[in-house]
C-alpha cells in the first residue's frame, strides 16, 4: 500500500516536498489556501484542493485523518501553523512534520508534540556554509546536533582498501552505511548502490561512501 500524506501549505517549500513525494510514489493531498498554489501542484499529486487549513471540517472533507503523515509548510502566518498542528494532533495523526520559521515558532510546535521540525533557510545556511569549509563532503543530512549522515567521495588514503582494512568505525568512529559508484555498461552510464556493504568489498577513487557518525569524527574524515 502507498503511503499517504498530507502537505499543508504550498509556499516553495511545500511545493517541493508535495512534488519530490509524489514522483517518489507515495499519495498526497496538497492544501493551500491560494487558488495559483493549488493549480500549479494539481499535475503532480493525486489530490489539489483549496482551503483553509484550519477548517477542521473542510480537512477531514477531504480524508487528512486518514494520512501516515502531515507536513506542515505554513510559514508566513505563524498562527495559522499552530493552530493547524493542533487540528491534526486532534484528528488522531500521529506524524507530524512542521516547519518553523523561528526558535520560538519551533519551541511552540515541539511543545505541541510534532515530530520533526525543519527550518528550512536555516538548515539550508548550514549546508552551503558546510559545502563551503569542507568541499569533499558532497550531502549532508543533520540528524541531531552531534550526529549527521554524510556523502563523501573516497577519501585518497582509503582509495582501495577493503572495508576491513579501512576499519572505518574503530580508527574513525563512524559507520559506513552504503557506498555509491557510477559504471558504464554497453556504453550506458549508470548509478549502483552497494547497501549494507561487505568487510571486503573495496572503496574506488570515485566511489561515494555514505556514512553516519558523530559531526566532529565526520569532518576530521572529509578533511583527509
Amino acid at each position: 500500500m502507498k503511503k499517504q500524506f498530507a502537505v499543508i501549505g504550498l509556499g516553495r517549500f511545500g511545493f517541493n516536498v508535495a512534488k519530490t513525494l509524489a514522483r517518489f510514489g507515495a499519495e498526497v493531498i496538497a492544501i493551500d489556501r491560494a487558488e495559483e498554489r493549488v493549480k500549479k501542484v494539481s499535475d503532480f499529486v493525486s489530490y489539489a484542493v483549496q482551503l483553509d487549513a484550519i477548517d477542521e471540517k473542510a480537512l477531514r472533507d477531504v480524508g487528512v485523518q486518514n494520512v501516515d503523515t502531515a507536513i506542515v509548510s505554513i510559514g508566513e502566518n505563524i498562527e495559522a501553523s499552530i493552530l493547524a498542528v493542533m487540528i491534526l494532533k486532534d484528528m488522531g495523526i500521529r506524524n507530524i512534520i512542521a516547519k518553523a520559521v523561528t526558535t520560538l515558532h519551533g519551541k511552540v510546535l515541539e511543545n505541541l508534540g510534532v515530530q520533526r521540525l525543519i527550518f528550512p533557510e536555516r538548515d539550508m545556511a548550514t549546508r552551503v556554509a558546510q559545502s563551503l569549509v569542507r568541499p569533499s563532503i558532497l550531502d549532508h543530512l543533520t540528524l541531531s546536533e552531534e550526529y549527521s549522515i554524510v556523502e563523501l567521495e573516497t577519501p585518497a588514503n582509503l582509495v582501495g582498501k577493503t572495508l576491513q582494512e579501512a576499519q572505518l568505525r574503530t580508527k574513525f568512529g563512524v559507520n559506513l552505511i552504503a557506498i555509491k559508484r557510477r559504471v558504464i555498461e554497453k556504453g550506458v552510464s549508470r548509478e549502483v548502490w552497494n547497501v549494507n556493504p561487505h568487510p571486503e568489498d573495496t572503496m574506488g577513487d570515485k566511489d561515494i561512501l555514505v556514512l553516519i557518525g558523530d559531526n566532529e569524527n565526520l569532518e576530521k574524515l572529509g578533511a583527509r
